[in-house]
């Protein structure tokens, strides 16, 4: 499967921290930035985090009920291999990240199991990660 990679461009309300969130949290490299944004390379894709006021689903997110979780509404992410979700499951869970839904296995045995975990970025923005045991699966019913 090849991907065009996407452009995303998200509010937060404090760019040093968010900064630090993606560049030394996750990992991802640094494009071009001005005083009030930053491209980061988010796993392939070009992450643009915008200086903004807090937006309301900054301050509290709402959620959907999705397997006894509750998932928060808006999120985005990436799907990574399944190697790739492990890796960064435990360089998120070695710098102490506090996961809203910690990292999980569903429909384990299954058609479509994948893997999943969210987390807010330090503005508040909801960030999932997934994986799929069969990446052909990633619509299946």
């Amino acid at each position: 499967m090849s991907l065009a990679p996407f452009h995303l461009a998200i509010p937060v309300h404090d760019l040093a921290a968010a900064r630090h969130f993606y560049g030394e949290v996750f990992g991802c490299a640094e494009g071009r930035s001005s005083d009030h944004w930053i491209d980061f390379d988010f796993f392939g894709h070009q992450l643009v985090i915008h200086e903004a006021p807090k937006m309301a689903y900054q301050e509290s997110a709402a959620s959907n009920p999705v397997d006894g979780h509750d998932v928060p509404v808006p999120h985005f992410g990436v799907v990574l291999g399944w190697a790739d979700w492990e890796a960064l499951a435990e360089r998120l869970r070695s710098r102490e990240t506090k996961f809203v839904i910690e990292p999980y296995v569903r429909f384990k045995g299954q058609v479509g199991e994948q893997a999943t975990m969210f987390l807010l970025d330090p503005c508040g923005n909801a960030l999932e990660f997934k994986a799929f045991k069969d990446i052909g699966q990633l619509f299946a019913k």
